[in-house]
């Protein structure tokens, strides 16, 4: 079920839609602290009663019962109070946690062009539980204190206006000027602090993933100094937050003690005139300590706005650029109006063609392609290649309906790439050079192609994949564990078995992005094989470095700078293009011994 929250902001609509208990969560805070408050003062009033020494037991019995009553009751409010508000905050969490999927999953295509893996993580664990920490740790405490200061002015308004105004005072001090002094004091260092922590965050996430090559270029002692030395920097200012803190803690005890001595004062001086019964001075004075409690916490409170802040910026930043992803297009694959039929077993039928497509992701700079058109009728092959930069990226996430073309068309069977949204998947799998293989079964991770394929097509996709011996030599065949991102096996077998996904998901289009990079020449040629015999009749656009393989091809397009400077079939560029012919004996030098 959808929030429907996207655009209303990441805070504000929860307390829409949990403001019952929110209502709830309120009222049994404030009770709490009226309990414990009210406990202090009969527990004073008790003891000053008591030492009178009354004739009769029955003089002190209400406030004994008083006593048990207040006592119970604040530990049993307490805890349903926060039962109610961690409930509402732990809604709020899957909420919010829910919608950031919702916000990168549009973008899943291209996201690790767009964030690194140290934002996305940092987001997941450490943004949204900052944004949780905002009703728990903020509001409510601040709400509370509010609520409490005008109950405990009015309270003394009715024995002592002017006193109650000099009350009014020592806790504006606690819940606005200490409060706002703390704000502007840390607020510059508290943003710092937040982004070097999300930097070494990312920094620690980068190093983690790559903790080999560090060790095997013998430059770990490089990278634990640098970490060292930016940890240092960050530990310097979180101890001068914590210095700030004390002193703001003293601060705000001492201005407690000055209200409590005061309370002694007033207290004393009503009791001479006659105003209060003199076994009450005690449990004025004592009932200042409670409240205090409600008071103390609210400059914490505010000082972790701009923690909030930037947790709340960047989560912005990654929403508002979700808005350039096709699923904000209420689109649903048709397929009679979509122009693909399928009749009872037979195979979907997909033309692409795109015309004239010019993209660039910065209005101001060059197109990343630029005037491409390429038509793609089912069955052909082509061979997309150019280095890197050349356009080759971004040409497949336009296939893909990532990206809608700033001028030009890209069309699949008549109909805009980009309205296909969520359908893309049925009519185009990729295998890139890094599929992630999850920590489960072989199995499992072949079936995330069709979840509802049976066993024996996923086992009929894993011999289309050329996993016969391999699978042989497994203890538990195809339900042997993968562990994580498949690391106990090779290069070449990771990719064989992100294949036979692909080929289990059985779409008519197949985009090849360069799946054989990092592998051994071997190993490319037996992988390519495979490929190209397992596909026999989809539509492959492969995009690679170089031309291993290309006289398999229908047609090979070379791009630069976004544009196709070359095309042809492998036959044609051989004749009549020297630097396809250079390009091509490189990859493929003569050998006598073939």
């Amino acid at each position: 079920m959808k929030d429907n929250l996207t655009d209303k902001g990441w805070i504000t609509p929860y307390f829409r839609l949990y403001s019952g208990r929110f209502a709830l969560y309120l009222i049994l805070g404030v009770l709490t602290l009226l309990s414990a408050s009210m406990l202090m003062f009969t527990s004073g009033y008790l003891i000053t009663k008591s030492s009178t020494m009354p004739y009769n037991i029955l003089l002190v019995y209400v406030p004994i019962v008083g006593v048990r009553a207040f006592g119970i009751g604040r530990s049993v409010i307490h805890y349903i109070e926060r039962l109610v508000g961690h409930d509402a905050v732990l809604r709020i969490l899957s909420r919010m946690r829910v919608r950031l999927y919702r916000v990168l999953e549009p973008q899943a295509l291209f996201i690790r062009s767009r964030y690194r893996t140290g934002d996305i993580l940092g987001a997941l664990a450490d943004d949204i539980e900052q944004l949780q920490n905002v009703y728990i740790r903020t509001v409510f405490p601040s709400l509370v204190a509010i609520v409490l200061y005008a109950t405990v002015v009015v309270a003394l308004g009715m024995f002592d206006v002017v006193f109650a105004l000099l009350v009014a005072l020592y806790i504006l001090i606690l819940v606005a000027v200490l409060p706002y002094i703390s704000l502007r004091l840390t607020r510059r260092t508290n943003a710092e602090v937040k982004r070097e922590r999300n930097g070494l965050y990312q920094q620690l996430t980068d190093a983690v993933m790559g903790i080999g090559d560090w060790v095997i270029s013998g430059r770990h002692h490089d990278f634990l100094t640098d970490y060292e030395c930016a940890e240092a920097v960050v530990a310097n200012k979180e101890r001068k937050l914590h210095v700030w803190s004390r002193w703001r803690g003293l601060i705000g005890q001492l201005v407690v003690g000055l209200a409590a001595v005061a309370m002694i004062y007033w207290s004393t001086g009503q009791a001479a005139a006659g105003h209060i019964d003199p076994t009450l001075i005690a449990a004025f004075v004592l009932v200042v300590f409670p409240l205090a409690d409600a008071f103390l916490p609210v400059a914490d409170a505010v000082e972790r706005i701009p923690e909030y802040k930037e947790s709340l910026d960047r989560l912005v930043r990654m929403e508002g650029q979700s808005g350039e992803g096709p699923t904000d297009r209420e689109n649903s694959l048709n397929k009679s109006s979509y122009g693909i039929e399928s009749s009872s077993g037979a195979a979907l039928q997909v033309r692409l063609k795109l015309e004239h497509v010019k993209f660039t992701y910065d209005n101001e700079g060059a197109n990343s392609v630029d005037g491409v058109s390429i038509d793609i009728p089912q069955g052909k092959r082509i061979a997309v290649i150019g280095r890197s930069g050349a356009g080759k990226s971004t040409l497949l996430k336009l296939i893909q309906g990532a990206l809608e073309p700033a001028e030009g068309a890209v069309m699949i069977n008549d109909r805009a790439a980009v309205d296909y949204g969520e359908e893309i998947p049925k009519l185009i799998s990729v295998l890139n050079q890094s599929p992630h293989l999850f920590d489960t079964t072989v199995a499992n991770n072949i079936l995330l192609g069709r979840p509802e394929a049976s066993e024996e097509e996923i086992q009929q996709a894993a011999e289309q994949a050329r996993m016969g011996e391999l699978m042989a030599s497994l203890p538990e065949g195809l339900n042997t564990p993968m562990r994580e991102t498949g690391q106990r096996f090779s290069g070449g077998e990771r990719q064989r078995i992100a294949l036979a996904r692909v080929l289990l998901q059985n779409t008519p289009v197949l985009i090849l992005d360069e799946p054989t990079v990092g592998l051994d020449p071997r190993t490319e040629r037996a992988l390519l094989s495979t490929i190209f015999q397992a596909t026999s009749g989809k539509s492959l656009i492969w995009v690679t470095h170089h031309l291993v393989g290309a006289e398999h091809m229908d047609e090979i397009i070379f791009m630069e700078h976004g544009r196709i400077i070359m095309r042809g079939t492998h036959a044609e560029l051989m004749e009549r293009e020297p630097r396809y012919r250079n390009l091509y004996h490189l990859d493929r030098p003569v050998s006598t011994g073939e």
